[in-house]
């Protein structure tokens, strides 16, 4: 594994982002889960993790799978930090709709220079939270963390904030849109019905509040600051 000038290829930034990404929604990181979040099958998956070892930018723990070691965290969140500053400006300067923004910046972040990137961070006077609520990386590395709950894991009568909301399924982000259940909105669970229901919320400020009923889907992507 070679780095390009002072970059690595795009297919080990990928791999790695992929890495922190699961770690982030505490899902487990194994040759399976990997290759399932980068749409390859699990062998070439398990190849490219090898070759990330040799890098030293992964390691297997015992009973934990794949971790990224200081070197490939330092990495994933330099890849992130392009990744989500594109998202932002997509949103804020050129009118793309949160939707929309995550593909562009798959294939921006690779090629962007550091210099534009900063350049970037300054025009929006930098931003600690992408369209979505991600956090942002600082150029040091360091990233901060919001105390967020899972939708999905809260019982009724919860009230919060939404903070953030995952980004990958376009459809689910204009799915929320088309029902204006996005960032900053004020979010209560009314009811949780039984046997994997929906969760029942209102949303929205006190009697203008709307009420939804979502899924296991759309409850497992939202992310709340509880009250």
């Amino acid at each position: 594994m070679t780095e390009q000038g002072s970059r690595w290829s795009s297919a080990v930034e990928d791999y790695v982002r992929a890495i922190y990404g699961l770690v982030e929604r505490d899902e487990p990181v194994t040759n399976t889960t990997l290759a399932t979040r980068m749409g390859v099958n699990p062998s070439s998956a398990s190849g490219m993790v090898t070759k990330l070892g040799q890098a030293g930018l992964v390691a297997h723990a015992p009973y934990r799978g794949i971790e990224l070691t200081a070197a490939g965290e330092m990495l994933a969140r330099g890849v992130l930090r392009r990744h989500r500053l594109i998202e932002s400006y997509l949103v804020s300067e050129l009118g793309y709709t949160w939707d929309e923004v995550h593909r562009e910046a798959d294939q921006l972040e690779h090629v962007v220079s550091d210099r534009f990137v900063e350049r970037v961070a300054g025009k929006l006077g930098h931003p600690e939270r992408d369209p979505h609520g991600d956090p942002i990386p600082a150029a040091d590395g360091s990233i901060e963390q919001l105390q967020t709950r899972m939708l999905d894991e809260l019982e009724a009568g919860s009230v919060g904030q939404i903070v953030r909301v995952w980004d990958t399924d376009p459809e689910l982000l204009r799915y929320l849109s088309d029902r204006a259940i996005k960032l900053g909105e004020r979010i209560e669970v009314v009811e949780r019905q039984p046997f994997d229901g929906p969760v029942v919320v209102n949303v929205g400020p006190g009697a203008a509040a709307a009420t939804h009923a979502l899924g296991r889907q759309i409850a497992q992507s939202v992310l709340v600051a509880v009250r």
